[in-house]
C-alpha cells in the first residue's frame, strides 16, 4: 500500500480499495486456515495434538504406553507440549499470511509489534486462541 499524501482526494478511492482487497485477502486466508489441519508431538512422540491452521484445538492422541509409563504430572506437560508444538507450527501459517498482506516484507518480532497483544485477544475472544 502507498503513503497518500495529505489533500489528494482523487487517491481515496484507490486506497479504499487497497483496503478492500486486504481485508479480501486476509478473509480468504484465514478461511484457508480454519480448514488446515496442523500437528505437534511432544518429545517422545507418545502424544501428538491436532489444531486447526489458526490454531484450535480439534484432537490430542495418547499412545497407550504414554499411559502405562508416564505418571500423571509428566503426562500433562507431554499434552501441553504437543498442543504447543501444533499451535507454534500453525503460527508459522498466519505469519506467511500476513506476509502476503503486507507485501512479503518481514514481520517484526511479536515483543515489538504494538498490535501484537491486540491479535492475540482477537484470536482468544474468536475461539482460535
Amino acid at each position: 500500500m502507498t503513503h497518500i499524501g495529505a489533500g489528494n482526494e482523487e487517491d481515496l478511492p484507490r486506497l479504499f480499495r487497497e483496503v478492500e482487497r486486504m481485508a479480501d485477502t486476509f478473509t480468504d486466508g484465514m478461511r484457508e486456515l480454519d480448514e488446515r489441519r496442523v500437528t505437534g508431538a511432544d518429545s517422545t512422540g507418545r502424544v501428538v495434538a491436532t489444531v486447526t491452521g489458526s490454531a484450535q484445538l480439534l484432537h490430542v492422541r495418547i499412545d497407550p504406553r504414554a499411559m502405562r509409563d508416564l505418571d500423571h504430572v509428566t503426562l500433562s506437560q507431554a499434552v501441553l507440549d504437543a498442543v504447543g508444538a501444533a499451535r507454534q507450527t500453525a503460527a508459522e501459517g498466519l505469519d506467511e499470511l500476513l506476509g502476503r498482506l503486507n507485501g512479503g516484507r518481514p514481520q517484526p518480532a511479536p515483543e515489538d509489534n504494538p498490535f501484537t497483544r491486540y491479535f492475540d485477544e482477537f484470536l482468544r475472544e474468536s475461539g482460535h486462541g
